[in-house]
């Protein structure tokens, strides 16, 4: 068995999503909203997002370094400028279990070894 196949074993993801409401609601909820439905015209919605939901590991890079330019989201152009956030690989992975599996979306686990990888490209 692979390392993130152990790892994703072991990983519980009720408590991570649960810790990652919180992470949410200090980083992400002023542009995303409440019900992750994002501000029209402005900041795309989480919820339902195809965009999201597409590439895992662009979620984290995105998170950590940020994202500039234009982006489509459930067929909508968007042209903004997130910037990165200061997170430890735990908060990353806790913040994006909770978008993942929240506001009508479900989706795999991210575990921290996860972000791990990807900070270090």
């Amino acid at each position: 068995m692979g390392v993130f196949a152990q790892q994703k074993q072991n990983f519980d993801l009720k408590s991570s999503i649960s810790r990652g409401a919180e992470v949410y609601t200090a980083y992400c909820v002023s542009c995303h909203m409440d019900n992750g439905e994002g501000l029209q015209d402005f900041y795309p919605p989480v919820a339902k997002s195809d965009y999201l939901m597409a590439d895992k590991n662009r979620s984290i890079q995105q998170i950590l370094y940020g994202v500039s330019g234009e982006i489509t989201v459930n067929g909508k152009k968007y042209n903004l400028e997130m910037s990165g956030f200061d997170l430890t690989d735990h908060e990353v992975s806790d913040v994006l279990n909770y978008i993942r599996n929240s506001f009508g979306n479900k989706g795999t686990a991210v575990t921290p070894a996860e972000v791990k990888v990807l900070r270090k490209k």
